[in-house]
């Protein structure tokens, strides 16, 4: 199958997880994950109409968006991976979207960086759902009182929580703890699913998922 192929497939799968889960169609964002690809992969993407796209790594993402964003107006870029302090400012300038605000220090750093810059990206809250140590977050059970402290102390408006659940087993039961997070906070957006399983994250309330190989193939 070709990439744009692809494309479609992984849309008419989204649209049909929505009608199971009695979902109103379109319900469900589409984030395009491009890590790894060259501007030349991902191009036929965004010929084929796709505009959320989703990256791990802000220096790799320098190299690629500003020429693809400068080619099609309306580009959406979600950074999903880790972010460090020291490229905060960075990621403000070029995100439109930050997913990962997952500690105190990012958090601060972010502020600080929005208000210097008067650019504002939407921010979600990484929980730790499955508490891995190898994983990035906050811990299920200080995710309200983290949530509340960007929003009062620094002022931060949250749009939602992501999370990544474990490789193994069912991630039913961690989207729907992420779901009950979020409800707990008062937030409407739930990142959560990627392509093995957002069938299963829309059924469970995802907002959006995070598709990369069911798109663009392997690395």
């Amino acid at each position: 199958m070709t990439v744009e192929e692809r494309l479609v497939e992984v849309r008419h799968r989204i649209e049909a997880a929505e009608r199971e889960a009695g979902r109103t169609p379109g319900s469900t964002t589409l984030v395009a994950v491009s890590k790894t690809f060259d501007a030349d992969a991902i191009r036929p993407v965004i010929a084929a109409g796709q505009r959320i796209f989703g990256e791990n790594r802000v220096q790799e993402s320098q190299a690629k968006w500003p020429e693809l964003k400068a080619e099609t107006p309306g580009i959406q870029l979600h950074l999903i991976g880790p972010l460090q302090s020291n490229k905060a400012a960075d990621a403000v300038a070029l995100f439109d979207v930050i997913e990962t605000v997952d500690r105190e220090k990012i958090a601060r750093a972010l502020a600080e960086e929005m208000t210097r810059q008067a650019r504002h990206p939407k921010l979600y809250v990484q929980v730790n759902i499955g508490m891995e140590p190898q994983k990035a977050g906050i811990e299920p059970k200080q995710t309200v009182a983290f949530v509340d402290f960007c929003r009062r102390e620094l002022e931060l408006e949250i749009e939602g929580l992501m999370c990544i659940p474990p490789a193994e087993g069912n991630p039913g039961p961690y989207f729907a703890l992420l779901a009950k997070l979020a409800d707990e906070c008062g937030l409407q957006k739930l990142s959560m699913g990627m392509s093995g399983d957002f069938e299963i994250a829309i059924g469970m309330g995802a907002t959006s998922v995070r598709v990369g190989s069911a798109i663009f193939g392997h690395r």
